[in-house]
This record gives C-alpha cells, sequence and structure tokens, in this order.
C-alpha cells in the first residue's frame, strides 16, 4: 500500500518534471507570437513615417495606380496628341496626369526619349506634389482587424506610393541640375499655379510657409516626413529615407514675407475662402500680421514670371503649350474685346515679326491655312486653321517678347485697357518700360503719365521723371508730347518776357 501510494507520487512528480521541461519551449513560443503580433499591428497602424505596409509587395507594378489605357498604351504615333490632352488636364489640376507629364518627359517609356526633358519633367513632378489631390483621405474605409487601426483604403496607398516615388525622381533630376536650371523649374510652378486663380495662389502660399510640408502638405505628412529626412543617428548615410531629399525641399524656400504675398493675390481674385485662410496665416506665428503695409505693396507690382508658358522647341520638335485658359468673366470679356477694338493690323505686325508672313496681314483673311497652322505649330495648338482671340493675343505676347517694340507698346495698351487680357497696371507698367527701353517715344510718353499720376504700387509720383520722359518722347517725334512742350516752352518764354 505504501509502495502503491510511492509510487502514485512518483508518477506524479515524473509528470510534473515532464510539463516543467516543456514548459520553458512554450513560453518562447508564446512571447515569440505576442512580439509578432505585435510588430504585425504596428506595421499596419504605427508610425506613418517609417512608411511600413505589411499589405503591400516590393515591385512598383503593384504599388503605382492604374493608368486607363489611353495612357499605357502606345502612343508613339500620336505622340504630340497624348502630350496635349495631358497638358490640358495638368493646367487643370489633374493630379495623376501631372505625374504622367513627369514620367513622359523624363523619358521613362523607351518610345518618349525623343521628348526628353528634366526641366519640364521636374516641372511636372513639383506640381504633382504640390498637389493635394495626392495626399486629402478621400476613401477612407476600415480595413478590419488590424488593419482598422489604420482607415486608409488602397486608393489612398497608391496615391502615397505615387508621391514618394515622385519625391525621390524629384531629387534625382533637382541634384543634376544647375542653380539656373533649378530656377527655371521653380519658376515654371509658379508660373502654372498662377493661371489656377485662388486655389492655385493658395498652394503658393504653402510651398513658401515654414509650418507646412515642403510642398504644401500637413508637415506630419508621411512622405513629407520622409522629404525632410529624420535623424541619422550615426547611420553611415545609406538609409536615403532618413537623409531626406535635401534638393527637392530646397526648391522653394520657407519665407513669411512670400507665403503671406500668395495669400494676399488669393484674395484679390474674389475668393472669401482665401480670406479666412489669410487671417488664419496671420495669426498661425507671431508677428504674421505685420507684414500687412508692405504685402499689399508687393502685392501691386507682382507679376508671374512668364507672359506665357516658355514657348520652346526641344529637340523633339513638339512644343511646350501653354494650357491655361481664360478664368472667369473678366477673362472672357478681354477675350471678345479682341474683335471689335484692337485693330487687326496690330496682329498682322506681330506675325510679320515673327517670320510668320512676309507683309502685314490688314485682315483675318489675308492670312492662308498654312500661315495659321504655322502660328498654332508654334505655340503647340492643334492645328484647326481657325485664328482664335486667343491666338491673335498669343502673337502678340511672342512677338513682345522676342523683342518688337510694338508689339511690347500694343501689350501694354492691351493691360492698361483690358482689351484681350484683363486690365493690369503692373503688367502694363512693365511692358511700357520694355518699349521704352527700346527708345520708343510712344512707350516713353505713357511712362510719364505713370510718373505725373503716380499708381499707387506701380509706379510712385515723380513729377521730375515725368518731365524727363516727357520731354524724351517729344524729341523722339512724339507729337502729343511734342505739343505739350511747346506750350510748355511758351508759356517759359512769357513769363521771361513779363519780367
Amino acid at each position: 500500500m505504501v509502495r502503491g501510494v510511492m509510487g502514485e507520487g512518483e508518477a506524479n512528480k515524473t509528470g510534473r518534471g515532464r510539463f516543467e521541461r516543456s514548459r520553458g519551449p512554450v513560453a518562447i513560443a508564446a512571447v515569440a507570437a505576442v512580439l509578432a503580433l505585435t510588430a504585425f499591428g504596428m506595421a499596419s497602424c504605427g508610425d506613418r513615417s517609417s512608411g511600413v505596409r505589411f499589405w503591400q509587395r516590393a515591385d512598383a507594378a503593384s504599388n503605382a495606380c492604374p493608368r486607363p489605357a489611353s495612357l499605357t498604351g502606345s502612343e508613339f504615333n500620336a505622340q504630340e496628341t497624348g502630350l496635349r490632352a495631358l497638358r490640358r488636364a495638368a493646367f487643370r489640376g489633374d493630379f495623376f496626369a501631372q505625374l504622367e507629364l513627369g514620367s513622359r518627359y523624363a523619358a521613362v517609356r523607351a518610345t518618349d526619349k525623343n521628348i526628353e526633358d528634366p526641366i519640364e519633367s521636374a516641372t511636372w513632378y513639383a506640381m504633382a506634389l504640390a498637389n493635394d489631390e495626392g495626399y486629402a483621405p478621400i476613401n477612407r474605409v476600415d480595413r478590419g482587424s488590424f488593419g482598422g487601426w489604420r482607415p486608409l483604403s488602397k486608393y489612398d496607398d497608391c496615391r502615397a506610393f505615387e508621391r514618394h516615388m515622385a519625391y525621390q525622381r524629384l531629387d534625382r533630376q533637382l541634384g543634376q541640375m544647375t542653380r539656373q536650371e533649378q530656377e527655371a523649374v521653380r519658376d515654371r510652378v509658379i508660373y502654372v499655379l498662377s493661371t489656377q486663380d485662388a486655389e492655385g495662389f493658395r498652394t503658393l502660399a504653402r510651398l513658401h510657409d515654414g509650418l507646412y510640408g515642403p510642398f504644401g502638405e500637413p508637415e506630419d505628412n508621411r512622405e513629407a516626413v520622409e522629404a525632410w529626412g529624420r535623424d541619422s543617428g550615426g547611420l553611415d548615410g545609406r538609409d536615403r529615407r532618413r537623409r531626406g531629399y535635401q534638393a527637392a525641399t530646397s526648391l522653394f524656400p520657407r519665407n513669411d514675407v512670400d507665403a503671406y504675398l500668395y495669400n494676399y493675390l488669393a484674395v484679390q481674385t474674389g475668393d472669401v475662402g482665401a480670406y479666412v485662410m489669410m487671417k488664419d496665416f496671420e495669426k498661425s506665428a507671431p508677428r504674421r500680421d505685420q507684414y500687412s503695409r508692405f504685402v499689399e505693396a508687393k502685392a501691386r507690382q507682382w507679376t508671374p514670371p512668364f507672359e506665357f508658358y516658355p514657348n520652346e522647341a526641344p529637340g523633339s520638335g513638339v512644343p511646350f503649350s501653354d494650357e491655361s485658359r481664360p478664368r472667369g468673366d473678366a477673362y472672357e470679356y478681354a477675350l471678345t474685346r479682341m474683335g471689335g477694338e484692337l485693330p487687326f493690323l496690330h496682329v498682322g505686325r506681330a506675325l510679320r515679326y515673327l517670320g510668320i508672313t512676309e507683309t502685314v496681314a490688314q485682315r483675318p483673311e489675308d492670312l492662308s491655312k498654312r500661315q495659321i497652322e504655322t502660328l498654332e505649330a508654334m505655340l503647340g495648338h492643334p492645328m484647326e486653321s481657325r485664328l482664335s482671340y486667343l491666338e491673335r493675343v498669343r502673337a502678340i505676347q511672342m512677338a513682345s517678347i522676342n523683342g518688337s517694340s510694338e508689339a511690347q507698346l500694343v501689350l501694354a495698351v492691351m493691360y492698361a485697357e483690358g482689351i484681350g487680357l484683363p486690365a493690369d497696371y503692373a503688367r502694363a507698367f512693365k511692358w511700357f518700360e520694355e518699349a521704352a527701353r527700346q527708345g520708343s517715344p510712344e512707350a516713353k510718353f505713357a511712362m510719364s503719365s505713370y510718373f505725373a499720376l503716380g499708381v499707387s504700387g506701380v509706379a510712385d509720383q515723380d513729377k521730375a521723371q515725368a518731365v524727363a520722359l516727357r520731354i524724351d518722347s517729344a524729341l523722339s517725334g512724339f507729337g502729343p508730347s511734342a505739343a505739350r512742350l511747346q506750350a510748355v516752352l511758351a508759356q517759359v518764354s512769357r513769363s521771361q518776357q513779363r519780367r
């Protein structure tokens, strides 16, 4: 009996020993499972700046957003048509069209090698990064389980990946450019955004505001944090994500004055939301509101970097078309005035200066189909063989840019009177000044009027400068100022006789 009891005790002791011997590996396995689940959950919801995404594959094809077949198919025989369509959409703020243009001009596809242009590619990658369509959450859903901790849809995921790649490519392109080429990219972005009215100016304000990410996104945006770079912690520099994208993040320098300026320009378009945002800007940091008077004067002198998008002729022979279109009633009304208030003679002179015609056309009917198509080709417009009002404006603008003092004088008057283009005294002054620099007596007379009257923010009143310009204009043979000079001289003579 005693033996039986002892045998049972020994058996229990032996069982416990086996359990205790097996408990060690089981505990280790349990701890490992808990750690794995924790890491799994963190991968799905954790640090947004880490870029860890357990549901994505490593290849770009799985991560990128899909494109319609019309964009991904072969366009070798219709390349120019495809580019025009993309530019139209990109100028109107289409995020994916901007990405696609960046890719085309970077010659990612072999069939685009003939249009490769790093400056143009960088411009559209920068436009895509600044576009809030690329980072604003749109399709929020609850993934369920661990994914529920991070309520983002696959649409948001693929856009984030596209921005991640755009940052990489833009940084690489800018890093291989001279300072002058980088400035060309910046100027092109500023011009395109300036054609988008209040929305574009608000974007420009964010690009210069230190409280936002490098391209105006929220500063805690994952791609923004990655672009700024994280503390390397003694790394050897091989991890590019930790080093950030220095060339890309320095494209637009942070400046409170410029940020305020673009917010102010947005308000000037009449946009109510822009006014609310400007007031928010003034209160967002100490002493920001002290720039108001200075910015107001600067805004009146501000003009875009270009008269219209740089009309260059790349080696591909496919020009960069300006696809900005008249925006609002003021633009539409100004264009309609081209038909009845601007003599076609001025357009004809511009066309002759550009070498499109040998003689000055007096009427639109005097132009041949081939001559109209030549201008359309130079502008990158579809060849419709019909000279639109916008193309008449572009002809005068192009002649002005290329140095025609006659066209510069006409363009200045167009801006002063709101014919073809909305009235803009800052631009009118600029083109009067350009024409006067080339010796135009009419432009000198106009400049004298600016200085005699004083146009706030454009030209301060300067009587001495006004008299000097008027005399110079008279000596150059301009009738009105010559008559004015004779009257002044006669008055001086009478006053001397009385003495």
